[in-house]
Parts: structure tokens; C-alpha cells; sequence
């Protein structure tokens, strides 16, 4: 009974995707009430003393809701409060990552030529103080999603709350993550790539509230009715042309002004997405022209990163 989308339906007006009206009447005083017992008894009045499994099942099923409509501010085990953005970055900054940090290469590897053109002409490094933060963006971005860590199931859950207007929890799989924008029931298998960096930046977007109504705008065009395009894997594709930049140390001259490295990854992310929507929007994208649209951003951002070598 734990289902959040299944009976969904999307606002006309707002372009998202609300959950249905929850009745006033809290389920725990259905419960006080005798509602349940009275499943329990049988048509001559008298209550059975081994209840059938199907009196069980409704009974857990009643459970189920009672947690589900425990709401926001509920005490209920099932409810998986909202994460910010620094909140999921501190526990990154202390969690052990040493798996995922073996496997990163914080730069693009030259050789010949094209390595000493690099050394005299290409952008200036990054300061040595940034590059644990640059490090640390990389290796995130190495991390898989983990059903067994909370911090993962709350990026997820705010994400979800954040961008359909939900108050409740949903699942951890189902078709609700293609409403998102996510290729299937599982958002994990989508972040090859970008791993959880793909994610945290969608947290970003979606909790700070100078980009949260970018972000709702956004996500309303990715609903449109002929100009839809999914959103997350939009999203996810985004991460990764920022993860190019960086290793391709097109940003160390922003990093080292700013003395900030994930920071300016975020902001370019935003700024890209700002650019896919005014190109999508002005000029009647459709899924069609996605491929198109994400090369037109891919070289938009690195040329323009490069300009202020």
C-alpha cells in the first residue's frame, strides 16, 4: 500500500505530478474506532477468533496507509525526512570513499604533443589547496547508489518530494522514477557516468531556492505535452559534461578565483541547464532533437570555459 504515484495525477495548472487528496480523518482513530475489528467480525455480529489471512492482509494494509499519510512531519518509521544540499556533502567529506576514490583520474592524461601544448598554452592548474575538493567531487561521482545508506534514500526521497510536490514517501523502485525522467523503475542504473555526483547536483537544484523555481520551470517544460524530454537522464547528462570540464581542467581558473571547487561545479550545472531550457523552449525542441541539443551544450560550455584562460 506504500505507493506514492500509482494514483497520481498531473496539475494542469503546474505541469507536475501531485498526490491525491489525503482524507482529514487520521487512520489511527479509524483504528480507535473499531474500524478494523469490525473487519474482523462475521455476519452474525461475533468476532472470529483466528481472523482469515484476508482479514491480515487488510489489517497491514490499513497499517501501511496509516504510515504512509503520517505526513511531513510524521514520527512514523517509514518517513524519510528532506536533505540539503550541504547536509549530503558532509557526510560525503567524513563517509569512507576509499573504494570509489581509487578509481578516479582527476585530470585527462596528454602525451606528446599534445601534452606539451597543454603545459604552455592550456588553462592554468588548479591550486593545490582545491584539489581535495576536486578529488572529492570526482570520487562521489565514482559512487554507486546504496539501498543500505539513508543519506542515498534521502537524496532520492528529496528529490522526488522536491520536484513533484509529494509529501509522502514512495518506493524505492516502480514507475514513478520515469515520471522523473529516470529510463526505469530504478534510478541507480541510470547514473553510469556521473554515479552520485548525478544526483547531488539535481539536489542542489531542486533545494536551493535561488534554483528551485528554475528547476520547477524546467521540469514542467520536460512534461509538455509534445516538447517532453526526461528529465533526470537530461539532468544526468549535464553532470557529465561538468565532470568533462573539470578533468579537462577547463574550470581551474573559476576554481582558483573563487577558492571553491564544487561550488562552481554547481553553478555551471545550473547555468547549463538555464541554456537547455531557452534553447528548448524558444526553439521547439522535441526528444527528437535531444543528441543535438546536448553537443550544442557540450561545446557552448567548454569554449566558453576556455575563453577565459
Amino acid at each position: 500500500m506504500n505507493r506514492c504515484t500509482a494514483d497520481t495525477h498531473q496539475s494542469e495548472e503546474q505541469g507536475i505530478f501531485l498526490p491525491p487528496a489525503v482524507k482529514s480523518v487520521p487512520i489511527s482513530v479509524l483504528k480507535q474506532s473499531g474500524l478494523l475489528q469490525a473487519l474482523a467480525e462475521g455476519s452474525n455480529g461475533h468476532t472470529e477468533t483466528d481472523p482469515s489471512a484476508e482479514v491480515l492482509q487488510a489489517q497491514e494494509e490499513w497499517e501501511a496507509v496509516e504510515s504512509l499519510q503520517s505526513g511531513p512531519l510524521g514520527t512514523s518509521a517509514g518517513h524519510v525526512p528532506l536533505i540539503a544540499f550541504n547536509e549530503a556533502l558532509q557526510y560525503f567529506q567524513t563517509a569512507d570513499l576509499s573504494e570509489c576514490r581509487k578509481k578516479i583520474q582527476p585530470t585527462v592524461q596528454r602525451r606528446g604533443l599534445s601534452a606539451m601544448a597543454h603545459f604552455f598554452f592550456g588553462p592554468p592548474r588548479l591550486h593545490q589547496q582545491l584539489q581535495g575538493e576536486r578529488d572529492l567531487a570526482l570520487t562521489i561521482a565514482q559512487c554507486g547508489l546504496d539501498n543500505n545508506e539513508r543519506v542515498h534514500m534521502r537524496i532520492l526521497q528529496t528529490i522526488y518530494k522536491k520536484l513533484t510536490g509529494s509529501r509522502f514517501d514512495c518506493p524505492r523502485y516502480g514507475a514513478h522514477w520515469e515520471e522523473l525522467g529516470f529510463q526505469g523503475m530504478d534510478p541507480g542504473t541510470d547514473l553510469r557516468g556521473t554515479g552520485l555526483l548525478g544526483l547531488m547536483q539535481i539536489l542542489y537544484f531542486v533545494m536551493d531556492s535561488r534554483t528551485l523555481p528554475l528547476a520547477r520551470d524546467v521540469f514542467k517544460l520536460s512534461q509538455h505535452e509534445s516538447q517532453n524530454f526526461p528529465f533526470c537522464v537530461m539532468s544526468i547528462n549535464i553532470t557529465r559534461i561538468v565532470i568533462q570540464a573539470l578533468r579537462e581542467e577547463h574550470l581551474s581558473r573559476e576554481c582558483n578565483r573563487r577558492q571553491q571547487v564544487i561550488a562552481a561545479l554547481n553553478d555551471l550545472y545550473v547555468a547549463t541547464f538555464l541554456r537547455l531550457y531557452v534553447i528548448w523552449k524558444t526553439q521547439q525542441k522535441t526528444i527528437s532533437d535531444s543528441g543535438f541539443v546536448l553537443k550544442v551544450l557540450t561545446s557552448t560550455l567548454l569554449s566558453a570555459t576556455a575563453a577565459k584562460r
